[in-house]
């Protein structure tokens, strides 16, 4: 049998300006959802990631610039959690109501601090078209999940955003509340709406 040996790839160190911006961000994220983004200027962003000024304005061209990239990753990091959650479960009814397990598991965490999107929207949805569109368009897939969810168990498309509604309203209640039970309330009211959608004659049926 022949011998094969087997030749290990030195790993190329990762661009300077990469490292840099993932730390700005990394900074960025952690103080905006803390103190809001109004609350934050770009000298105590300076400080919190390390790099100059200068630098940070080369990496991103405004500070609206580096809101958009810190919601892009909450949006990546949300959808990823969400999904994870309800992969976990195999019966559609159970995958649906995983959401508000996510939910709950969110609400826990010693960071929270309400949804990151309404936040941004209330601070900069007025003024800034470009951060609108990016939380519009967030919450317009997760209704989409949703959908998608409502469709395994064959309820009706109206389903999805009454579901919506509901984990939406769970987040802002928790922040303002500081308790995971809305989480808990959002989830017991689901089961009713999934359960009545449920018994509903569909449309065309006898």
């Amino acid at each position: 049998m022949e011998n094969k040996s087997v030749t290990r790839t030195k790993q190329s160190p990762r661009p300077a300006d990469e490292v840099a911006r993932e730390a700005a961000l990394e900074a960025a994220d952690r103080l905006f959802y803390a103190k809001g983004i109004q609350g934050v200027g770009m000298d105590e962003l300076r400080s919190a990631s390390g790099i100059s000024l200068k630098r940070l304005y080369r990496l991103f061209p405004s500070k609206d610039a580096i809101v958009e990239q810190v919601l892009l990753g909450r949006h990546r990091e949300w959808t990823e959690g969400v999904s994870s959650a309800v992969a976990r479960e195999t019966e559609p009814r159970q995958r649906l109501l995983a959401v508000y397990d996510f939910l709950a598991g969110w609400f826990t965490q010693d960071d929270f601090r309400g949804c990151a999107f309404i936040n941004s929207f209330g601070e900069l949805g007025g003024t800034s078209p470009r951060i609108a569109e990016i939380v519009r368009s967030h919450k317009d897939d997760f209704q989409k999940y949703l959908s998608a969810l409502t469709a395994e168990i064959g309820a009706p498309a109206t389903l999805a955003p009454q579901l919506a509604i509901l984990a939406e309203g769970a987040q802002t209640t928790a922040a303002i509340s500081g308790s995971a039970e809305p989480a808990r309330q959002a989830r017991a009211a689901a089961e009713v709406l999934i359960d009545s959608a449920l018994s509903r004659p569909r449309a065309g049926s006898d």
